[in-house]
């Protein structure tokens, strides 16, 4: 049975939302949509039925309050597929697998550090006022990334920060091919001006590419401190 005009609207909209920020809660999907979260389930039930979405637990970092995690919901690979979003990706990850054979992993390397070198040089003009506190310039980069479609965001946390971008373009080149992610972590690391570390991506399956930003390490009081092995 086919769906009403009206679901099949507000399920295209349920997929566009999902195709820009990859994975989201049916409460991010309706306040995004202006809809109730229960609303916007029923589209998402009807949409796990069809193949078209699957479920996962919410990745939760740090303390986590009682009851189960929230899910979040992804487009499968048939869905995006159908909105054409793997034509391109397709086609770069057949471009990559004959450098792989012909030139080996080193050239792949050398193609990732080659495709981030203009968005660096984007970015670095972006941060140009930022200073030279990481933070700082992971906020500016945030907002680089933001606008160069990788729904990016800055936060501070107990550890120090974190990077976090909700949108990879080529997630599904990246998944086989992970040194795409390497050289944009090492681009990262170049643009904060402090060593970073990738804690999560998408192209692994992660719901959003997640970079730890270390803090400055804790100031020394002064004090001698005399260690006293107690293992004897």
């Amino acid at each position: 049975m086919g769906a009403p005009a009206g679901d099949l609207s507000t399920r295209d909209r349920v997929t566009q939302l999902l195709l820009e920020c990859r994975a989201a809660t049916a409460a991010q999907l309706g306040d995004a949509l202006g809809l109730s979260p229960a609303a916007v389930r029923r589209h998402l039930d009807a949409m796990l039925a069809d193949g078209d979405v699957v479920a996962r637990e919410q990745t939760v970092r740090g303390h986590r309050g009682r009851g189960r995690p929230a899910k979040v919901f992804l487009l499968t690979d048939a869905a995006r597929s159908r909105c054409g979003t793997h034509h391109y990706d397709n086609m770069a990850t057949a471009a990559l697998r004959w450098i792989a054979r012909t030139g080996g992993s080193r050239a792949v390397e050398e193609f990732a550090a080659e495709q981030v070198a203009a968005l660096e040089a984007r970015c670095q003009a972006a941060l140009a006022g930022a200073g030279d506190d990481p933070m700082a310039r992971a906020e500016a980069l945030a907002a680089a990334l933001t606008a160069e479609g990788y729904a990016a965001s800055a936060s501070t946390i107990a550890s120090g920060g974190q990077l976090c971008q909700h949108h990879c373009p080529v997630a599904h080149v990246a998944a086989e091919f992970p040194q795409l992610c390497e050289a944009e972590t090492t681009v990262i690391s170049r643009l904060v001006g402090t060593h970073v570390q990738r804690l999560a991506t998408i192209a692994h399956g992660d719901g959003v590419c997640t970079t730890h930003i270390p803090g400055p390490p804790p100031a020394q009081s002064g004090k001698t401190v005399t260690t006293v092995r107690t293992d004897r």
